[in-house]
């Protein structure tokens, strides 16, 4: 059934796997045209799939190096070609290293702000005159260790508050352009990078993946690990109309965990 975003081109990048593929699944629900962007080809096929499956137009799936600025200009290229529009961006590609502080290497965090905060910064410089035009919106997708870092995620909690800045200082800029620009971060969500986190992090503590598991619903109170449906329905809320007031807003979907105010 078309829904709001019938006719909308919306991009979101880690579109493959877990989160931003079920984001893409239920934009095009809507209607929209996706353009999922992944580096692995094999889960793009995969995604592109389930994405066509839950109704809308056929995605398109571009298979790029978002590490790299050649990979993002590869992107803007095709959508460009393509469809000449942009109407929202959803970045929800990274894949920081967690791990021993000492024993994490510089590539390592070379690495994980090359794709998720320089991926994401590219992108956005990119599209924003295409999104300036559509008068559209920016989601970044980050994570909850940008208020609340932990001693084995030192890379990701460095990376996801210096997206989450970026995120604050772009949105100044959306409110002169009339693009809204907010945040979300997911609290621990039950995708296949919980599953590469929880292993890295069961060879940094010595702890086996189960008794992880069940200390990341414990330590925090909170009464099931999150889903990314969750995070997928705040995502299409944020850019419909009916959220056209929220601008600059970073939003934590982690059952409340975060224990600070903001």
């Amino acid at each position: 059934m078309p829904g709001e975003f019938q006719g909308k081109v919306v991009i979101v990048t880690g579109g493959s796997r877990g989160i931003g593929r079920q984001i893409a699944a239920d934009f095009a629900r809507e209607g929209a045209q996706t353009v999922i962007v992944s580096s692995s080809e094999g889960n793009l096929a995969a995604a592109a799939k389930v994405v066509a499956a839950a109704g809308g137009p056929a995605p398109l799936a571009i298979a790029v190096d978002l590490r790299k600025l050649e990979g993002c200009q590869e992107v803007h290229k095709r959508v460009q070609e393509k469809f000449k529009r942009c109407d929202n961006l959803v970045n929800c590609a990274g894949a920081t290293k967690a791990g021993n502080f000492v024993e994490l290497p510089d590539e390592a965090w070379m690495d994980g702000y090359a794709l998720k905060f320089f991926g994401c910064v590219r992108m956005c410089r990119l599209f924003w005159p295409m999104l300036k035009e559509a008068q559209g919106h920016v989601v970044n997708i980050i994570g909850g260790a940008a208020r609340t870092p932990g001693a084995d995620f030192t890379i990701g909690g460095s990376v996801n508050a210096a997206m989450g800045n970026f995120s604050k200082s772009l949105s100044q800029l959306g409110k002169k352009d009339g693009v809204n620009v907010n945040a979300i971060h997911p609290g621990v969500t039950d995708t296949e990078r919980l599953g590469e986190l929880l292993d890295m992090r069961s060879r940094a503590s010595g702890k086996s993946i189960d008794q992880l598991r069940a200390e990341a619903t414990a330590k925090d109170g909170i009464r099931r690990i999150g889903t990314p449906e969750d995070v997928a329905a705040l995502t299409l809320f944020l850019c419909s109309e009916k959220a056209r007031h929220i601008q600059g807003t970073a939003i934590a979907v982690d059952g409340g965990a975060t224990v600070g105010y903001y």
